[in-house]
């Protein structure tokens, strides 16, 4: 089995919509840290599981700077950032994705 790690760092701005009161639910911003694991049984004809710069275009290409309310069709919550970040990326397996030092959420596909 071969494994890749490709790690973005993405500015953006996000707000929460919770069930309770929260001041995350203002428009805030977050240098995020998102790593992404793939992992595939052969390489393709590149000898890669994967190119960095397609992870790289994909999704900090698509997400930085920009406001997720707008960019994405959930709640932007890093749990399910990091579910869709998973879902963009082709032989994905794994997605942390830490929205500041002491925060991370992690996907993992079953």
């Amino acid at each position: 089995m071969y494994y890749v790690k490709k790690t973005l760092e993405i500015s953006g701005c996000h707000q929460l919509r919770l069930s309770y009161e929260s001041k995350c639910e203002n428009l805030h911003g977050h240098n995020w840290v998102v790593t992404v694991y793939c992992k595939s049984p052969e390489l393709n004809k590149d000898g890669m599981v994967i190119d960095f710069s397609f992870i790289k275009q994909k999704i900090h290409g698509y997400l930085d700077h920009g406001n997720f309310n707008e960019l994405l069709p959930f709640n932007p919550t890093a749990e399910n950032i990091a579910k869709w970040v998973c879902d963009q990326v082709p032989h994905c397996y794994r997605v942390e994705v830490q929205e500041s030092m002491c925060n991370t959420a992690i996907y993992e596909k079953d």
